[in-house]
């Protein structure tokens, strides 16, 4: 029984890098600091989907990631008005943009939540709309701050409004609150999705640590959405640590370089 718990980690491990945006949104990111994100995503047991950057960083990943043979492997993510999801929808719209046009091949942006909570229902959906309508054919993923916004009908209300707007894909969270992922705002988005019979992904952000964690995701997801939806164009981990805990079980022993976060 525990060997085949072991192998069903492993496989769960296996699967969950498969699904990263190895991520790194520190303030004290460099060029330096890209450039060895970018060069932990190359693992020999394969590579992250995407790694998610500040707008700055996008040509240092793009560079950095072809220099590395992962330029048509591994995607380039950023964000637009990150972390606290502030802004004037124009100025976020151009955020979105310039972010596009930079190279990035996915945008994360922040759903208005305060706006939200305040009852303020319009601004987030033309917020969404408005990025949308920038992305050419870069994905928008849309971040719902769900351990802020904390009721479920909030929760499901924003992943509403940010559908209708065109969001490709629901996010979690920022991963700079106390509150980020959750199995349970998971499972309302997953839900959500579901219902709502479009193609749009899910990105579970914040606090998925460990090869645990991301299994107990998958799990949902599967139960959810059926195991074939678990690809790359449906399915995210947003994180940096949870890399080195999935390394770890699956008895790869790459270094570390040292990029830490929570993210």
């Amino acid at each position: 029984m525990t060997h085949s718990f072991d192998n069903d980690l492993r496989n769960a491990a296996r699967q969950a890098l498969s699904l990263m945006d190895l991520t790194s949104l520190n303030d004290d990111d460099s060029d330096a600091t890209i450039e060895a994100l970018c060069r932990r995503a190359k693992t020999s047991a394969g590579a992250p989907a995407a790694v998610c950057v500040y707008p700055a960083f996008v040509v240092t990943a793009k560079r950095a990631l072809a220099a590395y043979g992962l330029g048509d492997v591994v995607k380039v993510a950023t964000v637009a008005n990150f972390p606290r999801g502030d802004g004037e929808i124009v100025e976020v719209a151009r955020e979105v943009r310039e972010a596009v046009a930079s190279g990035a091949d996915e945008v994360d942006v922040v759903f208005p939540y305060r706006a939200l909570m305040a009852g303020d229902e319009a601004q987030g959906r033309e917020l969404v709309a408005a990025c949308k309508a920038v992305c050419a054919d870069a994905t928008l993923k849309v971040i719902l701050e769900t351990g802020e916004l904390n009721d479920p009908g909030l929760i499901r209300r924003a992943g509403e409004l940010a559908i209708a707007g065109g969001a490709d894909f629901l996010k979690t969270s920022t991963g700079k609150v106390t509150v980020n992922a959750t199995l349970e705002s998971a499972e309302i988005l997953l839900t959500l999705i579901r219902d709502s019979a479009q193609d749009i992904g899910f990105k579970a952000a914040g606090g998925v640590r460990s090869a645990e964690d991301a299994q107990a995701y998958l799990q949902l997801a599967a139960r959810l959405m059926g195991r074939d939806w678990l690809t790359p164009a449906h399915f995210r981990f947003g994180a940096s640590s949870l890399l080195d805990s999935l390394l770890a079980t699956l008895g790869v022993d790459d270094v570390s370089t040292g990029v830490a976060g929570d993210y």
